[in-house]
């Protein structure tokens, strides 16, 4: 006899769906595409739901579920759509007449040109508000890793929001500067 979830589960999951859709678009770029990978995970999370252990944390193993969805749908595609200089979100245009369009065009363009480690571990601690351990569980590295790429991410976003992005194919050479000292 097959089991299903308890509907307390399901429901758990199910208010895991927004957070989970937004990391979906955060990695792929694409709605539609977040919207499948979303459905997925969501799927394959109800479906195997006797391996949640209930004392650990679900948005953690949901983010898991997607993320290794994720990674498999860019293996099956020969591709890594999020890093690809001919991205249809390296080219949208801003609302006319809308400065927070402006800013956020240049946050979402600096945030695509991280390399995808530092990306993933930057969307899942600052805007998921993972915790270290968390995102560490996520992601299959130690908590240490998560700190240094996350210091790495937040240093190169602030140098690319500050230069902007290369033109003409040039290297920018970022000038590293103080935003604090440690007493």
């Amino acid at each position: 006899m097959l089991r299903h979830p308890s509907p307390e589960f399901e429901a758990q999951v199910v208010a895991q769906l927004a957070p989970m859709r937004r990391y979906a678009r955060a990695l792929t770029g694409d709605a539609a595409w977040a919207d499948d990978l979303m459905q997925d995970a969501a799927e394959r999370a109800l479906s195997r739901w006797t391996s949640f252990r209930p004392q650990s944390n679900l948005r953690a193993w949901l983010f898991t579920i997607l993320r290794h969805l994720y990674i498999d749908q860019l293996r099956g595609r020969r591709e890594i759509a999020v890093d690809d200089e001919a991205a249809p979100w390296r080219a949208l245009e801003a609302p006319h007449g809308e400065v927070d369009g402006l800013v956020l065009r240049d946050l979402q363009r600096a945030l695509y040109a991280l390399p995808a480690a530092q990306r993933e571990v930057l969307l899942l601690v600052c805007v998921e508000e993972l915790s270290y351990g968390e995102a560490s569980a996520v992601l299959g590295v130690p908590p240490g890793t998560v700190m240094s790429r996350l210091s790495r991410a937040r240093e190169h976003l602030r140098a690319l929001l500050d230069t902007g992005p290369a033109q003409d194919g040039a290297k920018h050479t970022a000038s590293l500067r103080v935003v604090g000292t440690m007493r």
